[in-house]
C-alpha cells in the first residue's frame, strides 16, 4: 500500500485504457497502447521504462502537449480533480482550457530545458510570464518570486542569472531553471520528465528534497518519469514498470526492488550499475548483459528472466602502457569568459570556468571528470578541442601541438577527435535524417563512399540499440535517450583516436546505457580508443574509469586511479559527492544524506581577482588532492553548504 493511500489520499489522476498514436494511421500504430494509472493526492509514481517505452508520449499526453509533436490521442480518459472538486477529462479540453490547467493545477519538468526555453528572453522574463500567468501577482511580486525560487534550486549569483539567456547556460543550470519555473506556480500535480538526468548528485539530492518539501507543505502529487533507479528507490511510493507502450508491472516501490515478477522488470533491475560494486578491482568491467528473446507473437524481443537465463559478459579491457607518451596532455588550461554591463557595455567581471588545470590521458583508457553542474566539466572538453578561447601552457594531442594550430589544420585533426555533446537536439541538425547525420563527418573527412558509409550508418545504428530503418527518420521523431544514442554513433563513426564524451549516456536507460558502454569499451579495446568521460553519475564512473578526477569550481581537487578515489577519497568534496549519490535500494530511503541549501560560490569574480591555485600534492601512489584547507563539507543533518 503506498504512502497516499494509507493517509487515505484521493485520486487526483486517473488515466483508462489510454491510447496515444503517431501519423497518418494513429489508430494502428499506437505508440501508447491501454494505459491505466492513478496517482493519488500527496503521492509520488515513478514511471520508469526503456527509452521509446511510451514514458513521455504518455507524460506529454497528460497535458495536451502531444498533438504539438504529431501525436493524438486515439482513445481513453484522462481525468484531474481540479481544485474546486470538479473533475474534468483533459481528452475532451479544447486548447484555450487546456492552457489554462497547464502550469497552474499541472506543470511539467521536461526531458531537454534547452528545447523548451524560449532562446529570445531572459530567464528571468520567463518565469516571471509563468508566475503572473499563473498566480496572479504583480511583475514586482514575481520578480522577487522567481529569484525566490532560482535560490531554491541552488543556482549561484541568481540575481545576475535573471538576467541571462538560456544559451549562456550549462545544461545542468538550465534544467535548475525548468525546475524552479514548473514549482514556482506551486500545481497540484507536477510531471516530472527525467527531470534530475542533467544533474549532478549534490544538486539532484537537493531537488528531490525540494520536491518532498513541497509535498509536504502543499500537498501536491507528482508523477516521476526517470529511468535512474536510484532516484526512483529514493523518492517514489509506487513503480509502474512500462515495455514497448504497454504497463507490464505495477506495485509499491519496497516490492518491486525486492520481488519484481516480470522478467523485463528483472533485467531493468539487473542492469543498474550501483556504487561501490567495483571495489577490489583496479580496470573498468563491462555491464553483464542480459539476453534478449523473442515474444510469445514471434515479435518484438522481451528479456528474459536474468536469474533463469545465461548473462553475456565481454572481455574485459587490456591494460593501459603507462610507460607510453600519453595521447592527450594539457598543462595549465585556462578557460575565462568576459561579462560586459554599464552604459559603455564593458567588461566589468569574469566567469572563471577552468582554472589552469593539468591533464594526461593515455591511449586505450578512460578518465573519468565528475563534479557538480557549473564546476567547468564541459567548458574542459571544450577548451580541449578548441571550441572555446582558451589558454594553455601545453595542449598536445598525438605529438600534435593544438595551442597555435591553424584552424584548417584543427579542421584535420577533429576527425581523431570527436565530441559527444550533453544536450542531442541542440547538436543534430532538425533539418538532416539521422543517418545523413551519422555519414556527414565520414564524408567531410574522405573517410568512405556515400554507399558504405550508409552502410556503417546503418551498424552503428545497431550498435547502439536502433534499427538501421530509424536512419530516414529526423531527430524530432525520436526521444531523448533515442537522440543521445544516435550522437554516440556520429561520434564513433570517424574511428577517432579520443572520444569526448559530456554526459554521453546520462540521458539512456540503464538497459540501453549498459548496452553503450559496453559498446564503448569494445571499441576501446578494439582500436586503443581513449575517453574523456564527463558526468555526474558516480556509479557509471565507477564502472567505466581507469582514473578520475574530481572538479570543484574551475579547478582538480582530487585525482588518481580509479580504486584510489573511489575506495579511499580524501579531498572532502569528493566525499561529498559520494555520499549524495542516490542508491537503488528502497530500504536505504532514510538513510542521512548530503543535502545542502543556500547559495553555490560563483565561479564570477571581478577583473583583476583571479582565484587562488590550489596546485595537487600527493596523497599515495597515483593518488593526488589539492588541500582541503578552507574547504567545509557540508553537513548532512543541518544541511549547510560548502564554504569552499
Amino acid at each position: 500500500m503506498s504512502a497516499a493511500e494509507e493517509t487515505g489520499g484521493a485520486p487526483l489522476l486517473t488515466v483508462r485504457d489510454l491510447y496515444v498514436g503517431f501519423g497518418r494511421n494513429a489508430e494502428k500504430t499506437p505508440a501508447v497502447r491501454g494505459l491505466n494509472l492513478t496517482v493519488r493526492s500527496g503521492e509520488t509514481v515513478a514511471i520508469v521504462g526503456e527509452s521509446g517505452s511510451g514514458k513521455s508520449v504518455s507524460a506529454l499526453s497528460m497535458v495536451r502537449l502531444v498533438e504539438f509533436g504529431g501525436g493524438r490521442i486515439t482513445g481513453g480518459e484522462i481525468l484531474l480533480r481540479r481544485r474546486n472538486g470538479q473533475e474534468v477529462d483533459l481528452c475532451q479540453l479544447d486548447e484555450d482550457a487546456a492552457r489554462e490547467l497547464r502550469g497552474d493545477e499541472i506543470a511539467m519538468i521536461f526531458q531537454e530545458p534547452m528545447t523548451s526555453l524560449n532562446p529570445v528572453f531572459t530567464v528571468g522574463d520567463q518565469l516571471v510570464e509563468a508566475i503572473v500567468t499563473h498566480r496572479d501577482k504583480s511583475r514586482a511580486a514575481a520578480r522577487a518570486t522567481a529569484l525566490e525560487m532560482l535560490q531554491k534550486v541552488r543556482i549561484p549569483n541568481a540575481e545576475r542569472m535573471l538576467k541571462r539567456h538560456p544559451h549562456q547556460l550549462s545544461g545542468g543550470m538550465r534544467q535548475r531553471v525548468m525546475i524552479a519555473m514548473a514549482l514556482a506556480c506551486r500545481p497540484q500535480l507536477l510531471i516530472a520528465d527525467e527531470p534530475t538526468t542533467a544533474l549532478d548528485v549534490t544538486i539532484q539530492a537537493q531537488i528531490l528534497g525540494l520536491v518532498r518539501d513541497l509535498q509536504d507543505d502543499e500537498g501536491m502529487s507528482v508523477l516521476f518519469i526517470t529511468h535512474d533507479m536510484g532516484v526512483v528507490a529514493e523518492i517514489a511510493d509506487r513503480v509502474i514498470v512500462m515495455y514497448h507502450g504497454e504497463k507490464v508491472e505495477e506495485g509499491p516501490v519496497a516490492e518491486i526492488f525486492a520481488a519484481p515478477k516480470h522478467p523485463y522488470t528483472k533485467a531493468l533491475l539487473a542492469a543498474v550499475p550501483k556504487l561501490g560494486a567495483m571495489a577490489g578491482t583496479d580496470t573498468p568491467r563491462p555491464f553483464d548483459m542480459v539476453r534478449a528473446a523473442p515474444d510469445a507473437e514471434g515479435g518484438d524481443s522481451t528479456p528474459t528472466d536474468p536469474a533463469a537465463e545465461p548473462q553475456t559478459t565481454p572481455a574485459a579491457p587490456t591494460p593501459v602502457d603507462y610507460a607510453a607518451e600519453p595521447i592527450l596532455s594539457v598543462r595549465g588550461l585556462t578557460t575565462a569568459f568576459d561579462i560586459r554591463g554599464g552604459l559603455l557595455n564593458r567588461v566589468n567581471s569574469r566567469v572563471h570556468a577552468v582554472e589552469g588545470i593539468d591533464l594526461d590521458i593515455w591511449a586505450g583508457e578512460t578518465l573519468g571528470l565528475v563534479g557538480e553542474s557549473g564546476c567547468g566539466k564541459s567548458t574542459t572538453g571544450r577548451s580541449i578541442l578548441r571550441l572555446v578561447d582558451s589558454h594553455a601552457d601545453q595542449l598536445h594531442f598525438a605529438g600534435n601541438d593544438l595551442t597555435d594550430m591553424a584552424p584548417s589544420q584543427l579542421q584535420r585533426l577533429r576527425r581523431d577527435v570527436q565530441f559527444i555533446f550533453q544536450d542531442p537536439y541542440a547538436s543534430l541538425d532538425p533539418r538532416l535524417t539521422v543517418g545523413y547525420s551519422i555519414c556527414e563527418p565520414m564524408l567531410i573527412h574522405g573517410l568512405e563512399t556515400r554507399r558504405s558509409a550508409s552502410d556503417k550508418a546503418a551498424w552503428l545504428l545497431e550498435q547502439v540499440g536502433l534499427s538501421p530503418e530509424h536512419a530516414d527518420r529526423y531527430p524530432h521523431a525520436f526521444s531523448g535517450g533515442q537522440r543521445q544514442r544516435i550522437a554516440i554513433a556520429r561520434a564513433l563513426s570517424t574511428d577517432p583516436k579520443l572520444v569526448i564524451a559530456d554526459e554521453a549516456v546520462s540521458a539512456l536507460d540503464v538497459s540501453i546505457q549498459a548496452q553503450v558502454v559496453n559498446l564503448m569499451m569494445e571499441l576501446q579495446q578494439r582500436f586503443g580508443l581513449a575517453y574523456l568521460f564527463i558526468s555526474h553519475d558516480m556509479a557509471v564512473v565507477e564502472r567505466v574509469s581507469h582514473r578520475v578526477a574530481v572538479m570543484y569550481l574551475g579547478q582538480i581537487v582530487e585525482a588518481g586511479t580509479r580504486r584510489a578515489v573511489f575506495e579511499n577519497p580524501q579531498h572532502p568534496y569528493t566525499r561529498r559527492l559520494m555520499a549524495a549519490a542516490p542508491v537503488p535500494d528502497p530500504e536505504s530511503r532514510n538513510r542521512t544524506r548530503v543535502r545542502m541549501t543556500g547559495e553555490v560560490p560563483s565561479p564570477v569574480r571581478a577583473i583583476g581577482d583571479p582565484p587562488v591555485r590550489t596546485p595537487l600534492k600527493p596523497a599515495g601512489e597515483g593518488h593526488f588532492i589539492a588541500d582541503p584547507e578552507g574547504f567545509v563539507i557540508a553537513d548532512p543533518v543541518a544541511g549547510q553548504s560548502p564554504a569552499g
